[in-house]
């Protein structure tokens, strides 16, 4: 997500459905549904506290007050800060999207998982995602691409 101006409420919570929030450092920031009567929703809870301390998803959500990118990299909801965060993202977007395809799907199941599972579903699961990749013609292609110094040409389905 590329994130400036403002953030409030449910655009609030849309970032944070995204895997990487790239932010000015001005940007304003709130959870403000307690402003209005109301929660967050969209998911904001689930999604909040995998990213922040309890306490503080705590006081952002029961004082509904404004801040700012800096400190939202400092507690977690920032990836990073950008002066220019939608130049920032498209590039980054363009570089992940040069990987591996099948590779990149496999990368966020286990990251998803990671979040929650337990070691042995954890290794489990890397095993799983591994023998599928491994000696495939994506995997191949990454390799030979690499080695000749060229980029690769991935056939995702």
């Amino acid at each position: 997500a590329a994130v400036h101006g403002a953030a409030y409420g449910g655009g609030f919570q849309l970032m944070l459905a995204a895997d990487l929030r790239l932010m000015h450092a001005e940007t304003k920031l709130s959870i403000m549904e307690i402003n209005w009567g109301l929660v967050p929703d969209m998911g904001g809870m689930v999604l909040l506290r995998d990213l922040v301390r309890d306490d503080i998803a705590r006081e952002l959500t029961y004082t509904g007050r404004v801040f700012d990118g800096s400190e939202a990299l400092q507690i977690g909801l920032a990836t990073r800060l950008s002066t220019d965060p939608y130049a920032e993202a498209l590039a980054l977007a363009r570089e992940i999207a040069a990987r591996p395809p099948k590779a990149m799907r496999a990368a966020k199941r286990l990251l998803d998982l990671a979040a929650h599972g337990d070691a042995k579903e954890i290794l489990l699961a890397e095993s799983r995602e591994q023998a599928a990749l491994i000696g495939a013609p994506e995997q191949i292609e990454a390799v030979t691409a690499r080695l000749g110094k060229r980029t690769p040409v991935f056939q995702d389905a």
